[in-house]
């Protein structure tokens, strides 16, 4: 292919189940690599498992990719909706003698295998009907003609030169006996027709590519670049799955992750430029090139991935924050109104927040009144003498004309003076009785958030809850 062809990049998922990691990972690449070079990115969905596939699966991929921001210049073109074009192909390869009926029973193919097994060969067809000249009927299948000699040479983006002799290749079946094709036939004459300049995908799909190059020669197509991504790997080193944190990509979103803050952490899974660890789109874009991808496998590391998740969430601008931070407040129930200005919330509780759900949680008591103490700090600083010192905040803080955090620190150091106890001993029941909790941003300026109204609330609320236990 010369370097004057026109870039043209796809995304070909199985609507068996959720966009993944991994797959979200090959949509990026292959993303980047059609926005870096001005070309085209596709969506393919590889439908032809019928038993599996689901237009729920579709709309998850769909859906993934519309959060992530991935999007497509044509598409998305559905394989069960090309099978008369298949037809076609196959047609094509019985014609020009590249392929021909094989009616091997399965307990042939059985025995086969089973006797090649016990004779330390690899399992492969024997090539018994390649010259029988068999017509079609029900119990016949339709198999690839493979090359008897000769090597299939892959120069792969990623992994370099790749040779395999084509003995080691047998004869694949390309249709089944119910007239479906089979993915290796699909992908060719989709990738043919579509114009696919390059397949980046990941290496699990290594073995059917000098397969699929040897169909396509016989079709007399032109061949596309290849580019083999090495696999994820969890923490332990084997490959990635559930319990390593590879779930939907949606379920990223639920749990409050940024989708940019996603795809800096997929475009660094296998991918570096220098030392850079932050990127925006026009970066990824500018500075992207398929030939700098990691030969060895990456590893997902979740902490990481929620490191990167605070510094974007760290980047986005006051407004920004407050928008995000009250869209997750309404998902679990809780408005806004009446409250304090979302922004000035937003802006105190940042630091302390690494995804979009700590977000809400950290803020959650400056909107809504809480039915109970944490537990631990309830017991720890609301005890007996905490009344006498909640009272007496009480009594200075209502007093006060002038809401503003240095007037309420005042008041916090005047009320240690005055009961001659430390700082920690006035503060400490004084954060547990407005925010339920032990531990919150400076609680002078958390108190000059929530407001006068609400802080006095609490501290009676607080101040009854211990004389109740004091009583009991």
């Amino acid at each position: 292919m010369s370097d004057s062809t026109p870039v043209r990049t796809r995304f070909a998922p199985s609507p068996t189940g959720y966009l993944h990691i991994g797959g979200a990972r090959t949509a990026l690449f292959s993303w980047l690599a059609a926005r870096k070079a001005g070309g085209q990115f596709i969506l393919r969905i590889e439908d032809t498992d019928r038993e599996r596939s689901t237009q729920a699966s579709v709309d998850a991929i769909l859906q993934g990719m519309d959060w992530l921001g991935l999007d497509y210049d044509e598409g998305p073109f559905y394989q069960t909706q090309r099978f008369d074009r298949y037809k076609e192909a196959i047609q094509q390869l019985l014609d020009s003698g590249h392929a021909y009926h094989c009616d091997c029973s399965r307990e042939r193919l059985d025995a086969l295998r089973e006797q090649q097994m016990a004779d330390k060969q690899k399992p492969r067809y024997d090539g018994c009907c390649r010259d029988k000249g068999l017509t079609a009927s029900d119990n016949t299948v339709v198999r690839f003609r493979n090359p008897d000699d000769g090597d299939v040479v892959i120069d792969d983006l990623v992994k370099g030169r790749v040779v395999i002799n084509n003995r080691e290749l047998d004869d694949l079946i390309i249709e089944r006996t119910d007239g479906a094709p089979t993915y290796n036939l699909t992908v060719v004459v989709d990738d043919w027709d579509m114009q696919i300049s390059h397949v980046i995908r990941g290496d699990d799909h290594l073995n059917n590519t000098p397969r699929q190059i040897n169909i396509l020669n016989a079709l007399g197509a032109t061949l596309p670049q290849y580019a083999h991504v090495p696999m994820i790997l969890g923490a332990d080193g084997k490959r990635l799955s559930k319990r390593h944190g590879a779930v939907s990509v949606m379920q990223y979103r639920d749990e409050g992750y940024l989708p940019d803050a996603l795809m800096n952490y997929l475009v660094r899974l296998g991918w570096s430029h220098g030392d850079k660890e932050i990127f925006s789109r026009d970066e990824m874009i500018e500075l992207f090139d398929v030939k700098d991808i990691n030969k060895s496998p990456s590893t997902f590391n979740p902490e990481k991935l929620l490191w990167l998740n605070q510094q974007y969430i760290m980047q986005l601008t006051e407004d920004e924050l407050a928008r995000r931070m009250q869209q997750a407040l309404e998902q679990q129930g809780i408005h806004t109104e009446g409250g304090p200005a979302p922004q000035a919330v937003a802006a105190l509780i940042r630091e302390r927040c690494n995804t979009l759900l700590a977000l809400a949680e950290e803020s959650a008591y400056f909107y809504q009144d809480f039915e109970e103490y944490d537990a631990k700090a309830a017991k720890k600083h609301l005890k007996a003498g905490a009344a006498d010192v909640l009272d007496y905040l009480h009594k200075e803080l209502s007093a006060l004309e002038n809401w503003r955090a240095e007037n309420i620190h005042a008041v916090i150091q005047k009320t240690a003076d005055a009961l001659e106890v430390g700082m920690v001993k006035v503060g400490m029941p004084l954060r547990v009785a407005i925010t339920g909790r032990g531990s919150s941003p400076s609680i002078d300026i958390t108190a000059g958030v929530l407001g006068k109204s609400k802080t006095l609330q609490r501290i009676e609320k607080a101040i009854h809850y211990i004389k109740t236990k004091q009583a009991a």
